[in-house]
């Protein structure tokens, strides 16, 4: 029942991160749900090497949207790099 739910909570994470982006993303619910669990997982790493999380400590859903944003932005940047 972990993987179901970290999948489910990756792709709210995901939507609303692509709601916040600015622009058209072009990915379906598939990679949403995978920029979800990355921006999560990131968000963890950080918040633990920082030392604002403890380990096995959720991130927080404000952080791992945050992150989710990040890496949309970074994608969305190696995208347009690609085709120009």
């Amino acid at each position: 029942m972990g993987i179901i739910a970290t999948v489910i909570a990756g792709l709210v994470i995901g939507a609303i991160a692509r709601f916040v982006m600015p622009g058209e993303q072009k990915m379906g619910w598939i990679m949403t749900a995978v920029l979800g669990v990355a921006g999560s997982v990131g968000a963890g790493l950080i918040g633990q090497m920082l030392g604002w999380y403890a380990p096995g400590q959720g991130a927080g859903w404000i952080a791992s949207i945050g992150a989710a944003v990040a890496l949309l932005f970074i994608v969305n940047k190696l995208r347009a790099g690609k085709t120009a």
